[in-house]
């Protein structure tokens, strides 16, 4: 009998593992783009409770200091969903997700309440077992006009080649 439930377990963790990998991979960052449009949409919506939801439990977000763990960032949060107007918004333009379809990096732009951007969204996001992706790591940064830089600064030259 013990052997029947083993060889059971084994089938169904096999059977789920098939079940991650027969997704694509462009269905799997759709999923990631989907769930973080969700996650922005609680901000809009003034939902707290519904942010905390999209929230691991050893969630990180990195700002000025770390809060760390779904607790503290949901109090450090608290603050931006007071008032009737959202403070920001943002929205997911790149996901990116590993083969195995567990983890995926979120990444997009940071609006202030007149639409200009003010920054750039990364979150990495953890697939769980029933299929819901929670952000576990979080950090934003200003946003970058990485082409402008790139244009004013000289590229450096080559150093000769040693022979």
């Amino acid at each position: 009998m013990r052997n029947r439930v083993a060889w059971t377990l084994l089938a169904c963790a096999c059977a789920s593992a098939l079940e991650l990998r027969a997704e694509t991979n462009e269905a799997l960052r759709e999923q990631v783009r989907k769930a973080e449009t969700a996650f922005a949409k609680t901000m809009a919506d003034r939902d707290h409770a519904a942010f905390v939801s999209f929230l691991a439990d050893e969630a990180i977000f990195v700002g000025r200091t770390a809060l760390r763990g779904k607790q503290a960032v949901a109090d450090g949060w608290k603050r931006f969903y007071e008032g009737s107007q959202a403070p920001f918004s943002w929205a997911s333009e790149r996901a990116e997700v590993l083969d195995s379809g567990t983890l995926a990096l979120s990444s997009g732009p940071v609006y202030d309440p007149a639409g200009q951007r003010t920054g750039t969204l990364n979150s990495t996001g953890r697939r769980g077992q029933d299929g819901r992706w929670k952000i576990v790591l979080d950090s934003g940064c200003p946003p970058c006009d990485c082409g402008a830089t790139a244009a004013a600064t000289p590229a450096p030259k080559p150093s000769p080649s040693p022979r």
